[in-house]
């Protein structure tokens, strides 16, 4: 299964022209700048016109406007991940997204400890402490986050939030992604990420 990841658009998807051929995208958080309910949707449906079989996507802490959100009406296709998970073609993915109401009280650790051991493919904004989370040599990971992971050992780990550390990285049998498009300026874009699954 090939996937793409992407993260961090931050409102400017209209700008991604020409995406890989993939069997399924995946945008790991912060999809809007001011986290309003207009570019909420209008992603909502950039996303659900997309060539992709399936379309997974999870919230960054730009979009605040969907901590609690009940939605609605999405393509059988498209998959808003919130703290739960989806097997598509035997492949489990599940998805954490990060709110700062949850950073603040601190459910943030448990919504981690909550990922299932059996996960192919663990979804976070957050990435894990010390892998492509570096900026102005400060690490901005979660320590808890690289904790589970390393106990599950997932094939992949796709993550954002981080734009300057936008890349992939192997380690053990994780694949480890970074799919931040906007560089730190806010201007200009890095490519997706691709992604190769096999289980």
């Amino acid at each position: 299964m090939r996937i793409l990841h992407l993260s961090d658009t931050h409102g400017v998807h209209q700008r991604l022209i020409n995406l890989p051929e993939a069997d399924i995208i995946v945008h790991s958080g912060d999809f809007t700048m001011t986290g309003t309910e207009s570019e909420a949707i209008a992603f909502m449906i950039w996303l659900s016109h997309l060539p992709y079989a399936h379309k997974i996507f999870i919230c960054g802490n730009h979009d605040e406007y969907l901590w609690n959100a009940n939605i609605k009406g999405l393509d059988a296709n498209v998959h808003y991940l919130n703290n739960t998970g989806i097997e598509i073609e035997g492949i489990k993915f599940y998805g954490v997204p990060m709110f700062l109401n949850d950073c603040i009280t601190g459910r943030q650790f448990q919504n981690y400890a909550n990922i299932p051991a059996d996960t192919n493919v663990v979804i976070t904004h957050e990435p894990p402490y010390g892998i492509l989370d570096e900026s102005d040599k400060t690490n901005f990971g979660s320590e808890e986050l690289l904790q589970r992971i390393k106990n599950i050992q997932p094939s992949a780990h796709l993550f954002g939030h981080i734009h300057r550390h936008h890349g992939m990285q192997k380690i053990g049998s994780t694949i480890f992604s970074n799919g931040a498009i906007m560089k730190d300026n806010y201007t200009d874009l890095q490519s997706p990420n691709i992604i190769d699954i096999h289980i």
